[in-house]
């Protein structure tokens, strides 16, 4: 699909994502309309291509809202999201509200406006604790272990019948761990990445052994752009992830090593569900925590030809350039 001159709505498009995908798309030529409530996006985020989009603020949680703002458009990508574990644990109705109710909106909106395609963010979380890794789409089963992922995985299923009922193609993006400058701070490479800010040593709960998929922000746009350009019929849904485990320990050492700062990794005890002496706002180890998060690509490599290119050192590294040119971005701890 040449995306040039083409009416591309992004919902929560000012997000961390959401805005890396904004600008690619300005730079493919479509001409962009932000969707954003600015609970959690940042119109900072939308400065380099300030000019260039047209930006409403408004929820998705209002179905008004998204069909005006959808008006027009030829392409559709849903990005915004209640994404905080924590207030999942405690309000998971509105956890349901945030996610799966707002996501029937854009789709009831997409079908009758007529868009051409539309594309979605899933959720890792849709998986639950990995019977194997790395996890894909075909066989593994999805079994969700916090209502955030039951919301997320309610997001597949009405797509996949409103693709099959209305013919609009729709493509959920199931993220693994999503990395890169403008990351909301609340994760754990953020909270270490600010303690070395700061000449403090990042703190790991437990031993670390715990392993995750890290992808780079400017990877998941590329399959974003693969996605527009090949356009796969009906509904599909592919895991954004790099397939390779790496341990909460070995991101501790990374992040040190980026930053050249002179400290060592510390290991805190705590059980998940309680809440850190060392950390910040005493910031909690999720409950039911995953042991392992880990996504298998090959998929989107063989019907896309996507790989993500990005190392994890360097990855940390420009996430790393980035937060030292804007500490002041992670001031409040989301999470």
């Amino acid at each position: 699909m040449n995306l040039k001159g083409s009416r591309v709505l992004v919902t929560g498009g000012a997000g961390f994502i959401g805005s890396h995908l904004v600008e690619r798309l300005v730079r493919s030529g479509a001409r962009v309309r932000v969707l954003d409530n600015f609970s959690s996006g940042n119109r900072a985020n939308l400065a380099a291509v300030r000019e260039d989009v047209e930006v409403i603020e408004g929820d998705v949680r209002d179905a008004g809202t998204v069909r005006s703002a959808m008006a027009g458009c030829e392409v559709v990508s849903h990005q915004a999201a209640q994404l905080e574990i924590t207030r999942c644990l405690d309000n998971p109705v509105d956890d349901l509200y945030a996610n799966a109710v707002s996501t029937l909106h854009v789709l009831e909106a997409a079908v009758r406006v007529g868009v051409r395609r539309l594309v979605y963010a899933s959720s890792a979380c849709v998986y639950g604790q990995p019977l194997y890794v790395p996890s894909d789409e075909a066989k593994h089963p999805t079994n969700p272990n916090w209502a955030y992922g039951v919301s997320k995985l309610a997001c597949e299923k009405y797509a996949a019948i409103f693709s099959e009922s209305s013919g609009v193609a729709m493509t959920g993006l199931r993220y693994a761990i999503v990395y890169g400058p403008r990351e909301w701070y609340g994760r754990a490479l953020t909270i270490f990445l600010k303690r070395l800010l700061g000449g403090q040593s990042p703190v790991v709960f437990g031993d670390g052994k715990q392993t995750r998929d890290f992808t780079f922000v400017g990877d998941l746009a590329d399959l974003h752009d693969l996605l527009l350009q090949n356009e796969p019929a009906g509904h599909e849904v592919f895991n954004v992830s790099t397939g390779v485990a790496t341990t909460i320990a070995e991101i501790a050492r990374l992040a040190v090593q980026v930053s050249g700062k002179n400290v060592e990794p510390v290991h805190e005890e705590i059980n998940p569900g309680e809440r850190s002496q060392i950390v910040e706002n005493g910031r909690m180890r999720l409950p039911s925590e995953l042991n392992a998060l880990v996504l298998d690509p090959a998929k989107a490599r063989e019907r896309l030809g996507w790989t993500a290119k990005t190392t994890l050192e360097d990855g940390i590294r420009q996430e790393w350039e980035w937060l030292q040119t804007h500490p002041e971005r992670w001031q409040q701890m989301r999470y």
